[in-house]
């Protein structure tokens, strides 16, 4: 609850968010990573230029900033719809291992494709984050890599199938590598989040893969993180 985003803010910051939002913030602050990563301190303070496309004034519309390298970041706060998605599953320690994501996707991969499940461009793929890596164990963080399927799509075996809520989510844009994830994260949550108006909602956040980095030039990872979002 707000209360409880209020407190947690106040001691990784040293202010409150409404102080911080005043430009009242800590030059250098503790701020998130990817899941699964350990907390991390950044001296950077964003630059961030809110933009109004279309030219519709709608306050807080859209963000823009860069993370180190001059790597840009584009967020928007956009409703999403819900999605109905077949999944594989794994329990424990993720951060950082490449590998293990791409093992997981080619397992749902070679499940989909002999069910005619896959149908680019339409097919989406995402990652799903379960739990919060500073409460729970290592061994016990759960990720799901999904595949969006056809509402009667059944469970079969190690696939399994849930919903992804829709709502309100902070998409953020990137094309980075594996070694970047953290950083984007940071970007996201550490950077934007404390200055945007909004706090995280209890859905579940998640990242929504826009390529497949084996046929990227430079072997870079397109992909939105989309964060659920409500305002303060």
């Amino acid at each position: 609850n707000s209360a409880a985003f209020s407190r947690a803010f106040r001691e990784a910051f040293g202010v409150s968010p409404s102080r911080w939002r005043r430009g009242e913030g800590s030059k250098t602050g503790t701020v998130a990573g990817k899941p699964g990563s350990p907390f991390r301190k950044t001296g950077e303070e964003p630059v961030i230029e809110v933009s109004y496309p279309d030219g519709v004034q709608k306050f807080n519309t859209q963000w823009r900033f860069t993370m180190s390298g001059n790597v840009p970041v584009k967020v928007e706060v956009k409703e999403l719809p819900a999605r109905e998605v077949a999944y594989v599953r794994h329990v424990g320690p993720y951060a950082g291992d490449e590998a293990l994501f791409q093992g997981l996707t080619d397992k749902l991969m070679r499940w989909a494709g002999p069910r005619g499940l896959i149908r680019f461009p339409e097919t989406q793929m995402f990652c799903v984050y379960h739990d919060d890596p500073g409460i729970t164990a290592a061994e016990q963080l759960r990720v799901s890599v999904c595949l969006t399927v056809p509402p009667e799509t059944p469970a079969e075996g190690e696939v399994g199938r849930m919903t992804i809520d829709g709502g309100r989510y902070a998409v953020a844009h990137f094309e980075i590598s594996t070694s970047q994830y953290g950083e984007a994260w940071d970007a996201l949550c550490g950077k934007w989040l404390p200055q945007s108006g909004y706090q995280p909602d209890d859905r579940l956040s998640f990242e929504h893969c826009l390529n497949d980095p084996r046929n990227h030039p430079q072997g870079k990872h397109i992909v939105d993180i989309c964060l659920p979002v409500r305002p303060l």
